[in-house]
């Protein structure tokens, strides 16, 4: 038996990187997986790796800023698993600029993403999760869920430039405390994971040589080397950490023995805060 045996798992943003490796993680442990990505063909690669290991896995493209993404996120699950256990809010990206130069859009495309898409998705599962718990108490076991919500260091401590991002990061931080409250009757752990520098295409790449294209817009990606070392310089550890060592940290509160660790926000840093 592994620990995740039987469970339904939704991770948006799991087409690559971290969101694809948090995939592989619970899948690894008998995970039932919901794939998300606005790429269809990065959706179904990571779907392919999920049954290639054992276990199954379905998809749901599109974006999570969509209106009806929550409702189309959890239906998936029911519809191809018959229910939902695990939710991992961790589709995002970093569109940075000092306070003077940033746009109403660049604002709101990070408040839209980053708060507004969890806050859609916890929406949509509500029911099914009210529901299931009540029958659960009634046939007298207690049956947990989990809710893992990605946040940054730049919500916990703030980052220079990173004003959206680090404002919607900390929101999540709140979703994460209040539905802990609203939620612990059902027995739902609801927890948030909040990293520092993790090497993914956002920060391996130079800074003015790479982009991603997120809904016809192109975004600047990328950290100045010499940025980069000095970053690595100051993490106790020694260097960032991987999108697989990103996703155990993830791991941790989807498994039972994080049955009473609830509304916390745990920092996956190597040992690096503000």
């Amino acid at each position: 038996m592994t620990k995740l045996d039987g469970k339904v798992a939704l991770i948006s943003g799991s087409g690559r990187g971290i969101g694809r490796e948090i995939a592989l993680k619970l899948a690894g442990e008998g995970a039932r997986v919901v794939v998300n990505d606005l790429d269809a063909a990065l959706a179904e690669e990571t779907v392919a790796a999920v049954k290639s290991i054992g276990s199954c896995a379905v998809t749901c493209v599109g974006s999570v800023t969509d209106a009806d993404f929550g409702t189309r996120f959890v239906g998936a699950a029911i519809g191809a698993f018959g229910g939902v256990d695990i939710i991992v809010n961790n589709a995002g990206y970093t569109w940075d600029n000092v306070i003077q130069k940033m746009t109403d859009e660049q604002w709101y495309a990070m408040i839209d993403v980053h708060m507004t898409a969890p806050f859609r998705v916890l929406r949509a599962a509500a029911d099914f999760i009210r529901e299931a718990a009540k029958k659960e108490a009634a046939e007298g076991r207690e049956v947990f869920r989990k809710v893992v919500n990605i946040s940054s260091l730049a919500g916990v401590g703030g980052n220079t430039g990173q004003l959206g991002y680090g404002a919607a990061k900390a929101g999540v931080n709140g979703i994460t405390r209040v539905m802990a409250k609203e939620w612990g009757r059902f027995k739902v752990n609801v927890n948030s994971v909040a990293f520092g520098l993790i090497k993914t295409r956002l920060t391996e790449v130079a800074a003015g040589t790479g982009a991603i294209e997120v809904e016809g817009r192109e975004i600047k990606v990328g950290v100045n080397p010499d940025v980069l070392k000095t970053m690595e310089s100051g993490i106790p550890l020694g260097r960032g950490g991987t999108p697989a060592e990103a996703a155990g940290a993830v791991y941790l509160f989807c498994i039972p023995e994080s049955d009473y660790i609830s509304g916390q926000v745990v920092v996956c840093s190597g040992g690096f805060m503000f």
